[in-house]
C-alpha cells in the first residue's frame, strides 16, 4: 500500500532512537501517522516542525498499519517563530486538528480553508486572528456544529441580530431575545461582516466557537479542549 499527498505537520515525537512519529493533516488523507526514519535528527528537526507545509509518500505492508512516510519541505511557516501570539496560533491550530479529527477521514473544505491559515500565521501578518476566528467557524461548519447567523430563530428577521443560542447555534435579535438575553451567547458584529474587528469582539467570537467546540468534544471525546487553544485564548484576552 503507498500514496503521495501534501499536508501540514501537525505533531512529531520521538520514536526509538532515531526515528519520529509524525502526525500529518493531508489534502485527500485526512489526519494521518507514520514513521519517518531518521526523524529524530538535528537536519529533520526543521523539516518535521509543526505547520510546516510538507510533500508526503506514505507506504505499509497493509492498510491498517502505521506505515512509514518520507517527507520533504515545500515551505516553513518559521515566521510565526518571532511572533509569540502568532506561535500560540499555530500551535492551537495544529492541536484543535488533532484533536478532532478522526484519523484517516478525508476532510477536504476543511482542509482548503486551514492552509491558507497556517501561511498568514507562519508570516505572523497583519489580522490573522480574525482568519483565526471565522476558521474556527469553519471548523464547526466541517464538524456538523456549524452556527445558523442569518437571521433570528424568534422573529425572522435579519436586522439587529446580537444573540446566538447556546442550544442551536441560531442567531437572534435584541427584539426576539427579551428577558431571555442574559442566557444567550454575545453575537459580536465581525461575525456578521460589520465594521472592523476589535480585541473584544473576537474575544466575544472565540467565546461563541468554544462553546460549540466543547459541546462536540463532550458528545464525542468527553476530553477538554486542548490546553493550546486556552492559553491563545488567554493571550488574546490580554489585548483587549
Amino acid at each position: 500500500m503507498d500514496w503521495q499527498d501534501s499536508g501540514t505537520i501537525l505533531s512529531t515525537r520521538l520514536h526509538g532512537e532515531s526515528s519520529a512519529i509524525v502526525e500529518v493533516f493531508t489534502a485527500t488523507h485526512g489526519r494521518h501517522l507514520g514513521v519517518v526514519r531518521g526523524g529524530a535528527s538535528r537536519k529533520m528537526a526543521a523539516v518535521l516542525m509543526p505547520g510546516s507545509h510538507v510533500a508526503v509518500a506514505w507506504r505499509a505492508r497493509l492498510e491498517d498499519q502505521l506505515g512509514s512516510f518520507t517527507v520533504e519541505p515545500l515551505a516553513s511557516r518559521a515566521g510565526a517563530l518571532s511572533d509569540r501570539l502568532a506561535l500560540m496560533g499555530l500551535n492551537a491550530v495544529c492541536a484543535l486538528l488533532s484533536f478532532v479529527l478522526a484519523e484517516r477521514a478525508p476532510h477536504p473544505r476543511l482542509y482548503a480553508a486551514t492552509e491558507p491559515l497556517f501561511t498568514v500565521i507562519g508570516q505572523a501578518a497583519e489580522g490573522w486572528v480574525v482568519d483565526y476566528l471565522i476558521w474556527e467557524m469553519a471548523l464547526l461548519e466541517d464538524l456538523g456544529f456549524g452556527l445558523d447567523l442569518s437571521r433570528c430563530a424568534v422573529t425572522g428577521t435579519r436586522d439587529d441580530l446580537a444573540f446566538v443560542s447556546p442550544r442551536t447555534g441560531r442567531a437572534v435579535s435584541r427584539a426576539g431575545a427579551g428577558d431571555w438575553a442574559p442566557k444567550l451567547l454575545p453575537l459580536p458584529l465581525c461575525l456578521l461582516g460589520q465594521g472592523p474587528a476589535t480585541w473584544t469582539e473576537i474575544g466575544q467570537g472565540l467565546t461563541l466557537t468554544g462553546h460549540f467546540l466543547t459541546r462536540f468534544a463532550s458528545e464525542h471525546s468527553r476530553k477538554a479542549l486542548p490546553e493550546a487553544r486556552n492559553r491563545l485564548i488567554a493571550a488574546i484576552a490580554r489585548q483587549g
